[in-house]
């Protein structure tokens, strides 16, 4: 999964208001494999997870009103095969990916999936440890750090239903910057069927 992130531009993949301002009148997101979708269609909540720059998982906790549980379902060191511009990453250099899931403690719904890509070197040492023994998530990393901290939304979009989903996923990929630098790459996909389920 690393690989969508070779081929993006340093900046941003082409404008979207959408990422970085909230609401846009008569505005719509990229759909991979059919017409851009209205934003306006989105069910609302979904269209707030896609611009917020807070904890995702406590989000959801007070929103579906049950504790959402992390299951980390890939942790591995890898070497860069190409440069990923977003977070200064060139071709050859030492890379964590992640992958996880969000998953709700008593319903077991699967809310969101995650892939992250982290530069390591640039987390504090007493909090790097703890991130590589799985012992902290990415969020409650950047929650306890004490570190400035900002939160870049770099692209939106939807893709198409595969690998056995029910659902065609909305997206959203920002930048984690700690102290100036870019150092964490995630994106977070969300099922629409379950959101599209779940409107209040």
């Amino acid at each position: 999964m690393v690989e969508r992130y070779y081929a993006k531009a340093g900046d941003n993949n082409g404008p979207n208001p959408f990422r970085c301002e909230g609401f846009v009148r008569d505005g719509t997101i990229a759909r991979a494999d059919r017409e851009p979708v209205a934003i306006d269609t989105l069910p609302p909540f979904l269209r707030a997870l896609l611009v917020t720059d807070g904890t995702v998982t406590k989000i959801l906790e007070a929103y579906f009103w049950e504790p959402v549980v992390v299951d980390t379902l890939r942790q591995e060191f890898i070497v860069a095969e190409a440069a990923i511009a977003w977070i200064d990453i060139a071709a050859g250099d030492p890379i964590m990916v992640r992958r996880a899931r969000l998953r709700g403690a008593d319903s077991g719904e699967h809310y969101a999936h995650a892939f992250s890509v982290i530069r390591t070197e640039l987390i504090p040492p007493h909090f790097r440890q703890r991130l590589i023994d799985r012992e902290i998530g990415i969020g409650a990393l950047i929650r306890d750090s004490g570190l400035e901290s900002y939160r870049e939304v770099m692209e939106v979009g939807i893709e198409p239903a595969d690998h056995g989903a029910l659902s065609d996923g909305v997206f959203r990929t920002y930048r984690i910057i700690i102290a100036g630098k870019p150092v964490i790459l995630i994106t977070e996909t969300f099922p629409l069927l379950l959101y599209a389920a779940a409107r209040r």
